[in-house]
């Protein structure tokens, strides 16, 4: 890291939120110091460092001083008064492996490992990030340098260790309704007894992840201690990975992608596969949902996506099956955290609900029970339906729930949804052929979903489904009027669900 004049400056604080960690200078200061905004500077705390952004003002930070976001100051460990070194951070070592990535030149583990270390310390800002996945888009990584990339992503954050064996399940996403599952599926995998401390990331470009849907119902936002106790005590739990420091590069990397509405197809396994290894899983099920509309459409590309995750787990010592599910229509008759939650607890309640997400839950948890040797080959669904209907998978929801801080005896009606709503009805009668995942997921999220957490989507019918003039076809929910006049000018635009009458023209 090239080295540049040091300053001593007393620390201000002020309470407001940045969403990157940033540091204000008075613009004197920044002059002497050779920096502009946006530069990345080095804040010397005693013997440690902290990379951060800096900013300038006029008025806000008097001369030779420094004001620093409270949340900053925390975890610096700093407060009013005290004195901090500050320098223009030159460039570090590991720029030029970032230049040869770009440049679609192979990297060693070694020149990963150090290109993540600076990535996780703020070395890098948002533009040398972006160029670093959106790399991988038009010059893939070699298999070798996808298992550096992994490595080193659980190499720079914590790593948990269980005294048994750790399963999971993962899906990759990319259809409406899909994380209301996780809900069905883990509790019946715990139920029987097998460990399986689920993380999960919040929604990247869908309108729901597992951890917005389950923050409906409890806390997601768990540490370390609490999983490891939680799921010794209950088997299972339904959290948040974001404030774990589980392969923290990748929360970096999720909150760009989420800005640039990419997901690139390496950077997705390495992402999934490095939480997985840093929480000490060993045995991994995953599902890629593939459908038009989907993140994966096509058979074929979801045989190539398997591919990668096959020969990743093998390199990286884990048990895997993937699973490749249908899309084509969104799972379930709810799209949005608070309808998905509703509908997962009131199919854990009433034992039955929409076959696509009975069928799909079981059909997962069944391929976990078989890799644990509980089932045997072919039979673990029949396990894991003779879980749900005997309502174990119930008291074991209503376990984890209650360990994860929230009201194990919620009931569906409990669950507060957009106020503001708007029904789609039939134009015709006929039958539903076709729902565009894509168009809905524009719809649900044009609504709020997920940070509304009780705006989305309800379907009233699904593809096959016949239904006279005037039935209602779907409800969508916010709880902001703006936001529905949106959604609703999108769904003009979209025509999300479409129904067929047997006629189609008479001639002459």
């Amino acid at each position: 890291m090239g080295l540049t004049p040091k300053r001593a400056f007393k620390v201000k604080s002020i309470d407001m939120e940045f969403p990157q960690p940033v540091v204000i200078l008075n613009e004197d200061d920044a002059k002497e110091l050779g920096i502009v905004p946006g530069n990345i500077v080095l804040v010397t705390v005693g013997d440690t460092h902290r990379s951060v952004i800096a900013m300038t003002t006029r008025t806000m930070a008097q001369r030779g001083e420094c004001v620093f976001p409270l949340e900053l100051t925390k975890k610096l460990g700093i407060s009013n008064g005290d004195v901090i070194g500050l320098r223009l951070l030159g460039l570090p070592p590991s720029f030029n492996a970032l230049k040869k990535r770009l440049k679609g030149e192979k990297l060693s583990e070694g020149e990963f490992l150090a290109l993540l270390k600076d990535i996780v310390a703020g070395v890098y800002g948002e533009a040398e990030i972006a160029a670093f996945l959106v790399s991988q888009i038009y010059n893939p990584l070699t298999d070798s340098e996808l298992a550096y990339l992994i490595k080193a992503m659980v190499e720079t954050g914590a790593k948990v260790k269980f005294e048994e064996t750790v399963y999971d399940i993962h899906s990759v996403g990319g259809v409406p309704g899909n994380s209301k599952v996780a809900l069905l599926s883990v509790p019946i995998v715990a139920s029987a007894g097998l460990l399986i401390p689920k993380t999960s990331s919040r929604a990247i470009t869908s309108p729901a992840g597992t951890a917005d849907t389950m923050e409906v119902l409890a806390r997601v936002d768990l540490t370390v201690d609490e999983i490891v106790e939680i799921s010794r005590k209950v088997k299972g739990t339904l959290a948040w990975g974001g404030r774990l420091n589980l392969a923290p590069a990748d929360d970096i990397f999720v909150s760009i992608e989420r800005k640039l509405a990419i997901d690139p197809e390496q950077q997705m396994v390495a992402s999934i596969l490095s939480k997985k290894l840093a929480m000490g899983v060993e045995k991994l099920v995953i599902d890629i949902p593939v459908g038009h509309g989907t993140k994966v459409e096509e058979l074929k590309d979801a045989e190539s996506l398997a591919s990668i995750f096959i020969k990743q787990a093998g390199l990286l010592n884990i048990a895997i099956k993937v699973a490749i599910t249908y899309g084509g229509q969104p799972i379930g008759t709810s799209v949005g955290p608070a309808l998905e939650a509703r509908e997962a607890l009131k199919a854990h309640i009433e034992r039955r609900g929409s076959r696509s997400l009975i069928d799909k839950a079981l059909m997962l948890a069944g391929l976990v029970l078989e890799m644990s040797g509980k089932a045997h080959p072919g039979s673990g669904t029949d396990l894991a339906r003779d879980l749900f209907l005997s309502g174990k998978a119930y008291e074991k929801f209503k376990q984890i729930i209650e360990a994860q801080g929230g009201d194990p005896n919620i009931r569906p009606e409990d669950i507060p949804i957009g106020r503001y709503t708007f029904t789609l009805k039939s134009p015709i009668e006929g039958a539903v052929t076709y729902i565009d995942n894509a168009a809905i997921t524009i719809i649900a999220r044009a609504c709020g979903a997920p940070y509304d957490k009780g705006a989305g989507v309800e379907f009233h019918a699904k593809v096959g489904y016949r239904v006279s003039r005037g039935d209602p076809l779907m409800t969508i929910y916010s709880n902001s009027e703006t936001r529905l006049e949106d959604a609703l000018t999108l769904l003009r635009e979209y025509q999300p669900i479409v129904v067929e009458g047997m006629l189609v023209k008479t001639l002459p």
